[in-house]
């Protein structure tokens, strides 16, 4: 008699489908919420960075293009921007091609 008091009171009852689906929606909500704070939100950051840098390159300082190039701003207009490469080499960007700003000019 002890043993089948036992052996009820040790099955677990199964879960509902309401439970089920509340587990279910659980997991997913959190699933989201880890992408969003690990992959969208730095994204993010990252993006508003690099548009606060490109809206404050300068006459003067030295950059770094995505193809590797270091140049010096010697002029901006709209979305272009004006390298000087060397003594008499001077070339134009986009300033979305703007990378890094290694230093600041004038």
């Amino acid at each position: 008699m002890i043993d089948a008091v036992f052996a009820q009171a040790a099955a677990p009852a199964a879960p509902s489908g309401a439970e089920q689906m509340l587990h279910m929606v659980t997991i997913l909500a959190i699933t989201v919420g880890i992408f969003y704070f690990m992959i969208i939100r730095p994204q993010q950051k990252r993006q508003k960075e690099t548009e606060q840098m490109l809206a404050a390159v300068r006459k003067g300082d030295r950059v770094l293009t995505s193809g590797g190039l270091f140049g010096t701003v010697v002029g901006t207009k709209d979305d272009i921007v004006v390298l000087k490469v060397s003594d008499e080499v001077k070339m134009e960007f986009t300033k979305s091609s703007i990378v890094q700003v290694k230093e600041r000019g004038e």
